[in-house]
């Protein structure tokens, strides 16, 4: 075990745009993955999809689990970031939303015309599963990672509460 390998060095000297990055840019980035493959094993049972998301949501929001002011928040970023003057922006359209991840009631929990709290958590974690594939599936790397910080950092906070959500209504941790 001689010579010891250092990921981080290696995306510095050969990922393009990576050395560019603040460390708590970076920082994020790898805590989005712990914290999204946490919240795919134990809330969606290991089996992501906007469908399952919209599920698990209409769940905890028949339990009475959900409050508009735990969600707040993350709903004023996202549309702040994803909508102009009532309507959806480019950077909305970098989301890349699919048929199957309901871009309709996305734009309606952003223009604040659904107002259910499962559907406005459905949308949240929604956005966040169009940064998990954006991500892995290397378009995020397009961008080099700019202007993502608020992204992955409302992302893991969102994720964290939600992990701990599930793990006090279902058990799961």
């Amino acid at each position: 075990m001689g010579n010891q390998f250092h990921p981080i060095l290696w995306l510095n000297d050969n990922a393009p745009g990576f050395s560019d990055l603040q460390q708590q840019e970076k920082d994020a980035v790898m805590q989005f993955s712990l914290l999204w493959s946490l919240f795919e094993a134990q809330a969606l049972e290991s089996s992501a999809s906007s469908n399952s998301i919209l599920k698990k949501c209409q769940k905890w929001s028949q339990r009475g689990v959900l409050e508009l002011d735990t969600l707040q928040c993350f709903l004023d970023y996202f549309k702040e970031r994803y909508i102009e003057k009532g309507k959806p922006n480019d950077r909305f359209k970098h989301l890349h939303l699919r048929r199957n991840d309901k871009p309709e009631l996305v734009i309606n929990v952003l223009r604040g015309i659904e107002t259910d709290l499962g559907n406005i958590l459905t949308v949240l974690l929604i956005i966040v599963y169009r940064y998990r594939n954006n991500f892995f599936h290397g378009i995020k790397w397009a961008y080099n990672f700019n202007d993502q910080l608020g992204n992955f950092t409302n992302a893991n906070r969102l994720l964290s509460m939600v992990i701990k959500l599930n793990s006090q209504v279902e058990g799961a941790i």
